[in-house]
């Protein structure tokens, strides 16, 4: 399971608004209970960095589809 910051907020408002939604996430930071540490901003930066290139391919191939 994972908890994201902002999509589902992101996608009532679309939903609400009558747009179509696709919800895609990058997960940036680990929080296993049995071993918590302080998140690192750093960390969550290189993730999103290293994720990106991904992403970006993706979101491109989705669109070419639409």
């Amino acid at each position: 399971d994972v908890v994201g910051m902002s999509t589902v907020p992101e996608n009532i408002v679309a939903r609400h608004m009558n747009m179509d939604v696709l919800g895609v996430s990058v997960i940036t930071d680990e929080c296993f209970p049995d071993s918590l540490v302080p998140a690192d901003i750093n960390d969550i930066i290189k993730t999103a960095n290293e994720a990106q290139p991904k992403l970006t391919l993706l979101m491109k191939r989705v669109v070419e589809k639409l």
